[in-house]
């Protein structure tokens, strides 16, 4: 089985080292423009494989249904990255106004999570479910792990050391902090850090140069880090890994661990 789901996925960067690798990845998220699995403009080739987005509304129970069924007895492994607006703990200063309108706002969001698990639990597949720091922590459970995206920088090889997309906002081997947490199953194997040295702690080119709430900024602050998008690939598809892992070291892991750089 080599098809890989990945739920609130708009730029497919999550996916990307498992396409290059011959799966067939299918990234569902509102923003896409097809629901057809067959319309050309849906499907990208990317290496062996292929990355198709769809759109899909995933706060529908019966849209999750449909994807099961699109999918039952081949999906090999589920990510997701549900909507963190109404959870971040970073946006706490909105919470009352927003408790204000829809005292259960929260509790919505957080169900829009638990359904992800639930997916993944009815494929029989391991899973990832990520968001930043928030409010998941006491709604449904305490995160199984988090990380930084500089902590799997060594994972992107120099000669692509600058981000292929958004260079501007995005250092070169995801040189930057931003805490984020992960809810996975028991069979999930978090991949061991390989860090770069960290370009600033805190104030990451994303909040720096990317200002408002528009949907290009939304969009480019939640792309999954390459660096942490290969080391999932790598811990648990090790099968699939034609290459050794990048070990070259720019810092000693000893001098950041058990640090707490914050939640940008």
């Amino acid at each position: 089985m080599k098809r890989v789901i990945s739920l609130y996925d708009y730029t497919g960067e999550a996916v990307r080292p498992r396409a290059e690798a011959g799966y067939d990845c299918f990234c569902y998220d509102i923003q896409h423009r097809h629901w057809q699995w067959n319309h050309p403009d849906a499907i990208e080739q990317v290496g062996q494989g292929s990355i198709t987005y769809l759109k899909a509304d995933l706060h529908d129970p019966k849209v999750m249904d449909e994807i099961y069924e699109d999918h039952k007895g081949e999906a090999s492994f589920l990510m997701a990255f549900p909507v963190c607006t109404d959870l971040a703990v970073s946006g706490a200063a909105h919470f009352a106004k927003k408790r204000a309108k829809n005292p259960r706002f929260q509790d919505e969001a957080t169900e829009y999570a638990k359904m992800c698990a639930d997916l993944a639990q009815r494929f029989g597949c391991p899973y990832m479910i990520e968001n930043p720091v928030s409010r998941l922590a006491t709604l449904w459970r305490k995160p199984n792990y988090s990380f930084h995206p500089f902590e799997y920088g060594c994972y992107i090889p120099l000669e692509e050391a600058e981000h292929p997309r958004w260079p501007e906002y995005i250092p070169p081997r995801d040189a930057y902090s931003k805490k984020t947490c992960l809810w996975t199953s028991d069979d999930f194997v978090m991949p061991e850090k390989c860090p770069v040295e960290c370009e600033s702690f805190g104030a990451s080119r994303q909040h720096r140069k990317l200002g408002g709430k528009s949907q290009k900024t939304k969009n480019i602050r939640s792309a999954t880090p390459r660096g942490f998008a290969r080391a999932v690939f790598e811990a648990n598809c090790p099968e699939d890994v034609d290459v050794e892992p990048f070990d070259e070291y720019q810092v000693d892991p000893a001098e950041y661990r058990g640090a707490d750089y914050g939640d940008d």
